[in-house]
């Protein structure tokens, strides 16, 4: 497979059990779902990421998340391209998004990391951000009106690597199918298709059948 021919669906999270079911970690679980979903084999794993293939529809799909933590994924996503190949217009990133309410999904083709440290990284690794991405969102943190920024900064650095609330644990994990859904979509019909089909609220009529 070429270059161009090539995709690469690339989840953001930390690694470790520590980590496993925080809010930043739902693109890496997202990445979890489509391996069993597909049952992705491994491929040879880099020292600093791990990686699946799976066979879709009659071609290849490579599936891979960063053994880095956040800060540091795009020296993951580049020790991944130095071996593998990639052109960009086949790469989707998956990651958490603070500022989207819980269950929200949204496409995007570029753009701002948004202060999202491991989308920086990216940024800085592949010199640009005209890449497409998909993120899932996991509720803002609760903020202090009265308090300094620097705490405002801490209690959001705190609130993604928490796990959800009794209350938003279901919720979160029909978000995450959700989302290996919408990359099957962005896979098969494009991304002006996945946007159009997933980038909305979750309403009553989307979250049953």
């Amino acid at each position: 497979m070429d270059d161009s021919s090539r995709r690469l669906v690339f989840g953001l999270g930390n690694p470790g059990p520590k980590y496993h079911g925080t809010r930043h970690n739902v693109g890496w679980r997202v990445i979890e779902t489509l391996v069993a979903r597909w049952k992705a084999e491994p491929v040879w794993p880099g020292p600093i990421y791990r990686g699946w293939r799976a066979r879709r529809k009659g071609g290849e799909v490579d599936l891979a998340v960063p053994l880095t933590f956040m800060n540091l994924s795009g020296g993951a996503l580049a020790a991944w391209i130095g071996r593998h190949g990639l052109d960009r217009g086949g790469l989707l990133v998956v990651s958490d998004d603070v500022y989207l309410p819980l269950e929200m999904l949204r496409f995007r083709p570029g753009g701002s990391s948004g202060g999202h440290r491991g989308l920086e990284s990216l940024e800085v690794a592949l010199a640009g951000d005209d890449w497409a991405r998909l993120r899932l969102g996991v509720g803002a943190a609760p903020r202090n009106r009265y308090a300094a920024a620097a705490e405002d900064a801490g209690a959001l650095k705190q609130h993604v690597l928490e796990t959800f609330g009794p209350d938003e644990t279901d919720r979160a994990e029909a978000m995450i199918t959700r989302a290996a859904d919408a990359v099957e979509c962005w896979l098969d019909e494009g991304l002006a298709a996945a946007m159009n089909r997933y980038n909305r609220r979750v309403t009553k009529e989307v979250q049953e059948p």
